[in-house]
């Protein structure tokens, strides 16, 4: 094995109070290296990258069943397919099921096996409640604390994501490995439940000890970004540059970042610059879900401003089809159909609204489906109808839901797209029952976000269009 980092075999697993159900060396150092890749957010050549330790961990012990936990598990908490639509992905979950039935293991593996199985048939929140278990007795499992944490983002359940980083931050001492990262796990749960302080603190005291984890500059991106902080977030990413971008999981979403404070301050060919010279690439390298959300909102939310994005639609479009019927989340439907909309595809769109429709009536566990009916639906409609020119009607599907979008997931600062959509909405209402939205609702976001240049710009074009008296 290569790699820098001292990688743990099995004697030092079981030092560490979490056994693991192999008798091969090799094996566990390859579950570590996995494991420090992706709390990195890194595919680290010196380790191999991600895929090619998994490949490693079969070949060292086919059997291992925690070797299968993990290649199922980020296979899928990447959120690329789902067990529905992807045969492959289905066999996995099988296997490592039938590998786990096989054999002895400790009660910890059992439920890691019990929680991937629920997380595949999309019941997310009893998966979280197996990890959760996990952690009350083995608090520095990190497979658990992060695969908890993804999750409990993808459920929108932002006090969960705090909480559960604090029932166990005490016992992620200096000597245990990685935790340093731990650090940056907790604050971005702090921030989402508008900590900042607090939040920022712990950020820059994970950016002192480890100045490349990528994750505390997110959330310190994230800091400026809810605070309208747009001059010191700029510098801040101008001046952290160098150190997160070979950071190749999440380079791209913080350059994304990087282009919302242009876009805030309306430098839109800044932001396009940007978005031509690392979020299109890294989208076309990587297929990527949150390259692919990434480049969807923020070519949208230009689109919104008034910016002409040209053909970049049609860029994105082909990586956005093939996962027209995964539904695997909302959260990413809505952004594959701002794609099938700016691209003008209307089969496309059609498609993904008539499977999502299908798939949500389908009996099942999973969360997803049935939330799609009461909000994703809607949500995905109130789209379809801002793209016909229909704005009265984004009202009325969007206004009963907006306090329940939160329900898809994602960040605040990535939902915030969906408010930006229904105050475009109800700008354009300038009569009727709806005249009076844009008002309410310019109003309320300047109370949260005082100073933001693009509510300025909102409020002044409200003001021009007579809805401010």
């Amino acid at each position: 094995m290569d790699g820098t980092a001292p990688l743990r075999d099995c004697q030092a697993w079981k030092d560490a109070g979490l056994p693991l159900s192999t008798t091969s060396n090799e094996a566990c150092k390859l579950f570590d290296a996995t494991l420090t890749q992706y709390v990195k957010w890194t595919n680290d050549k010196s380790l191999g990258g991600i895929e090619g330790c998994l490949s490693k961990i079969k070949a060292a012990d086919p059997g291992f069943a925690m070797g299968h936990v993990l290649n199922t598990g980020l296979m899928l908490i990447g959120t690329g397919s789902s067990v529905r639509m992807d045969p492959e992905l289905a066999q996995a979950v099988r296997t490592m099921v039938a590998t786990a039935q096989g054999q002895t293991l400790t009660p910890r593996e059992r439920l890691h096996v019990s929680a991937v199985e629920s997380f595949a048939k999309g019941n997310f929140p009893e998966a979280c409640e197996f990890w959760e278990q996990i952690l009350r007795d083995h608090p520095t499992d990190m497979l658990a604390l992060k695969f908890v944490h993804d999750t409990y983002f993808y459920l929108g359940y932002q006090e969960q994501m705090r909480d559960s980083v604090a029932r166990v931050y005490p016992f992620w001492t200096a000597s245990v490995p990685l935790s340093s990262y731990v650090k940056g796990i907790y604050s971005f749960g702090l921030m989402e439940t508008n900590l900042y302080d607090q939040a920022e603190k712990l950020a820059k005291e994970a950016l002192t000890l480890n100045p490349t984890d990528a994750w505390s500059v997110h959330t310190v991106a994230h800091i400026h970004e809810m605070k309208a902080e747009v001059q010191a977030g700029l510098d801040f990413m101008g001046r952290s540059e160098q150190n997160w971008k070979d950071s190749d999981m999440l380079a791209c979403h913080n350059y994304w970042h990087w282009a919302l404070y242009l876009i805030e301050k309306g430098e839109y060919e800044a932001a396009l610059t940007i978005y031509d010279t690392h979020i299109l690439p890294s989208l076309q390298k990587s297929g990527a879900m949150l390259d692919v959300v990434d480049s969807c909102s923020m070519l949208y939310r230009l689109q919104m401003e008034g910016v002409p994005v040209g053909a970049r639609w049609l860029d994105v479009l082909p990586v956005t089809q093939k996962h027209t019927r995964d539904h695997a989340l909302l959260f990413n439907d809505a952004h594959f159909l701002m794609a099938s909309l700016g691209a003008g595809d209307a089969g496309t769109t059609q498609e993904l609204l008539s499977t999502l429709r299908e798939a949500s009536e389908s009996p099942g566990e999973s969360c997803q489906l049935r939330l799609a009916r009461t909000v994703g639906l809607p949500l995905c409609q109130a789209l379809v109808e801002a793209q016909s020119g229909r704005p009265d009607r984004v009202l009325d599907l969007l206004l009963p839901i907006r306090y329940r979008v939160v329900q898809i997931g994602g960040s605040n600062a990535q939902r915030d797209i969906f408010n930006q959509l229904l105050i475009h909405a109800a700008l354009k209402c300038t009569e009727g029952p709806h005249r009076n939205v844009a008002r309410s609702l310019l109003l309320e976001r300047d109370a949260l976000k005082p100073n933001s240049p693009l509510t300025e710009r909102l409020l002044r074009r409200a003001s021009a269009v007579h809805l401010l008296q």
